[in-house]
């Protein structure tokens, strides 16, 4: 019986620290922040900045804040991916691909899991990056990353990228389930749509022709000339979800979090946002976190309770957070459907 080459299929998160010790929450953020599409400035003032100042004093702050929602599993984002990988391998046939998962830094390895799909002798690579809107430091690092691995191999495959997914109907649908499982039958004053931020300078570098200008003139729609800037898609999920989910357009906002250094990041501002929310009377707030697919220290402890005392010193009193899709069956199958379209 001839033997039939199976298509291999790269899950990528962003990574997580190995624990909650300063030493390793420390490690991570070192090979997380000298990536050059994360802190996109020269390579010394980027070490100087890194391995002075931000990882030495950062790491115990950010120990004590893994600490608050670390389990006997380990990290939630890590085992979310886990758990999406294993679904994801029983809705494939297992006789056409190989599925393996990686984080971006930290382990399990990118190039961990392109070694193993190499010894299964796949003859076609999909790598999907668990980003659904497309950033040159999300997305753009992890094909990065993977086309260097690659480079060096003597036999280089078929190799697909999934660059964005945001408005993939299953990817609507699924956040469409969670978010009636969180708030059943009750109103809210507001809607939150909060993304992970960027510094304004990476959004003019991806700029078409100069077309991006930070504002409701270039992202209130979706056009060829910004299909790939994140501002722009950011504005367009939280258009596609509540347009699913049916929310009425004056109570949807979106903003943007997890702000580092002094220079300028888009905006408007997640904290910002939330203060004046509740400087208007808004009492009741459910918030969506839909640039992480898995629930991490920038949804559960950032969103769902640093911005939750916000919002209540501001004097609003009901914060309520949707969970990420985390292994949600609908986002499984969504998964499914890109890798089948990517085949």
């Amino acid at each position: 019986m001839k033997e039939v080459a199976k298509t291999g299929v790269l899950l990528v998160n962003l990574g997580t620290p190995d624990s909650t010790a300063v030493p390793h929450v420390r490690k991570y953020l070192r090979e997380f922040l000298m990536d050059g599409r994360v802190i996109d400035i020269p390579f010394l003032s980027r070490w100087l900045l890194v391995n002075c100042i931000i990882a030495p004093f950062r790491a115990p702050k950010s120990a004590a804040e893994y600490r608050k929602l670390w389990t006997d599993r380990g990290s939630p984002l890590l085992f979310h991916t886990e758990d999406l990988k294993d679904k994801l391998v029983q809705q494939l046939d297992s006789k056409q691909y190989h599925v393996e998962m990686a984080m971006r830094y930290q382990t399990p390895s990118i190039e961990n899991g392109l070694m193993a799909l190499q010894e299964a002798k796949v003859k076609k690579i999909i790598v999907l990056p668990l980003f659904p809107q497309y950033a040159s430091a999300t997305n753009g690092s992890v094909i990065d990353k993977v086309m260097e691995i690659i480079s060096k191999w003597q036999v280089v495959p078929s190799i697909s990228y999934v660059a964005r997914f945001m408005d993939h109907p299953l990817f609507l649908e699924a956040w469409r389930e969670i978010a009636d499982g969180t708030k059943g039958d009750q109103e809210y004053d507001a809607y939150l749509f909060s993304y992970h931020g960027l510094p304004e300078r990476q959004i003019q570098k991806a700029s078409c022709n100069g077309y991006c200008q930070l504002n409701a003139k270039c992202c209130s729609i979706q056009t060829s000339s910004n299909q790939y800037c994140y501002r722009a898609q950011c504005f367009y999920t939280t258009r596609l979800l509540a347009d699913k989910m049916g929310l009425p357009a004056d109570k949807v906002h979106t903003s943007f979090q997890s702000r580092l250094g002094k220079d300028p990041w888009v905006q408007p501002y997640t904290e910002d946002t939330i203060k004046e929310l509740a400087k208007n009377g808004a009492k009741k707030v459910l918030a969506f976190s839909p640039a992480f697919v898995a629930d991490c220290l920038e949804t559960t402890v950032e969103v769902g309770e640093e911005y939750k005392e916000v919002f209540e010193e501001a004097g609003g009193e009901q914060w309520d957070l949707v969970p990420c899709l985390n292994s949600n069956d609908t986002w499984v199958d969504c998964v499914r459907q890109l890798v089948l379209e990517n085949s």
